[in-house]
């Protein structure tokens, strides 16, 4: 009985221990269950995003198209041929005779060649000639112009030619709206949406891969040739603003905060505004460059150049911060034994302390980059939301951006057919995106391996 009695408090301890060590394995597993459904939560959600707009952009890429024999017809093509240079005629003379060859060319009736080529698709169909130039896009008729300018020696024949269906027509055949709705609520007529029927049975309509996308501009007259080239021009020009000013200028001050300037009242009230304009709205930004870059310096409203500068601005707090963050890392006694072994200040900061902090530092470029490429609110603010016809040249030529491009194109009318256009748009940024964000990484891993 004494054994039993000596016995009982330490199998009542071990009891305990018992428990206490089964509840501490239950949170452990519990914790570690949870972190594992919080990630695939997460990569599902992903997933499932990047599911959707792939599912709907992915179509955008292959856009009916028309293929038919086109008629160069010298009785419905103004201007004649070509004019030749005479050995008599001055330069400016003979560029005014090309000019004015031009614009008789511009004058033709390029609307009847294309419903003749249209026609000889389908010779026994019959149908109206408004109800047939619905068929294909309106910039088919400059297509052709264009092709004649480029090439007159094709005036009186016949050249086989491939053209854009229409965004009605890409609809109607692809089944993006609702074919059992009356004619009074189609957006084509009824003999348009048979013939667009007809032409993809036999093959005349096919859906190729839509380089124009990725070639032309946007367009409000003819949506089914619209593009992102001067989108994508725009975004390019203003990244290459941001990394060109943001990174050295942040990785500057970052540097001189963190180890040279003095601690006293001014650089603490340094850093907190900086800590601050990192919280700042976007849009904020975007008020400022209004009224700084446009205002006042009177620099081109719509220009990449003002664009670069806003999101600049809005990229330095970022990046100093990370900047700040890569140095604090770097262990003290590197400075010491730099300074020990006779390096100047200067010397242990750039030739050994600010080395080790280039992966950082590419790593804050990325998530500033990143940003930066994917903000809208500033840039509307600084006028990129206007309409530009054309490829911008240089940072001060008027442009617009790819996320501007998206949300003009998801408020656009026909919803039926940009919608898909704005999804192929996006997945185009995300490439872009995922593009600068590689080729940061491999630098970061090509410095990571030199240490």
């Amino acid at each position: 009985m004494t054994d039993t009695l000596l016995s009982s408090p330490e199998s009542g301890n071990r009891e305990r221990v018992r428990k206490s060590l089964a509840r501490r394995h239950r949170s452990e597993a519990m914790f570690r269950w949870a972190g594992i459904l919080s990630i695939a939560a997460a990569l599902g959600f992903v997933a499932i995003l990047f599911g959707m707009i792939i599912s709907k952009g992915l179509p955008s890429f292959w856009q009916s198209t028309l293929h038919a024999e086109v008629y160069f017809d010298p009785e419905l093509i103004e201007g004649g041929p070509q004019p030749e240079r005479q050995d008599s005629a001055s330069d400016a003379d003979y560029r005014a005779a090309i000019s004015q060859w031009q614009r008789d060319v511009t004058l033709s009736n390029w609307n009847a060649i294309v419903e003749t080529a249209v026609r000889r698709t389908a010779p026994d169909f019959d149908i109206e000639s408004r109800e047939i130039l619905a068929l294909v896009t309106s910039a088919a008729r400059f297509q052709l112009r264009d092709r004649y300018i480029a090439d007159p020696a094709v005036l009186g024949q016949t050249v086989p030619v491939t053209m854009l269906a229409s965004a009605n027509t890409d609809n109607w055949l692809k089944g993006t709206i609702d074919r059992t709705q009356p004619d009074s609520r189609q957006q084509l007529s009824a003999s348009t949406r048979q013939l667009a029927d007809r032409l993809l049975a036999e093959g005349v309509i096919s859906f190729d891969f839509a380089w124009h996308i990725f070639t032309n501009v946007d367009s409000r007259s003819a949506p089914a040739s619209a593009g992102l080239a001067g989108a994508f021009m725009g975004s390019l020009y203003m990244m290459l603003i941001v990394i060109v000013l943001a990174v050295p200028i942040g990785v500057a001050s970052a540097v001189y905060l963190e180890e040279f300037a003095p601690k006293n009242r001014w650089t603490d009230l340094i850093e907190v505004n900086i800590n601050n304009l990192a919280a700042v709205p976007s849009i904020v930004f975007g008020l400022l460059g209004a009224a700084v870059f446009i205002n006042y310096l009177g620099l081109p409203r719509s220009a990449p150049l003002v664009g670069g500068l806003v999101l600049t601005l809005m990229t330095l707090p970022t990046i100093i911060i990370a900047t700040r963050s890569s140095l604090r890392a770097v262990p003290p006694s590197l400075r010491q034994a730099a300074l020990g072994l006779g390096a100047s200040r200067n010397q242990t900061v750039f030739h050994h302390v600010l080395p080790l902090t280039f992966p950082g530092i590419l790593t804050a470029t990325i998530i500033g980059v990143a940003q930066a490429l994917g903000e809208t609110a500033p840039l509307l603010l600084i006028g990129m939301s206007a309409f530009i016809a054309n490829i911008p040249a240089n940072p001060m030529d008027s442009a617009t951006a790819l996320p501007v491009q998206i949300y003009l194109w998801q408020g656009n009318e026909n919803r039926n057919f940009f919608e898909a256009r704005t999804s192929a748009a996006i997945m185009v940024l995300l490439g872009m995106m995922i593009l600068l964000n590689a080729i940061a990484i491999f630098l970061r891993t090509r410095l990571e391996r030199r240490k």
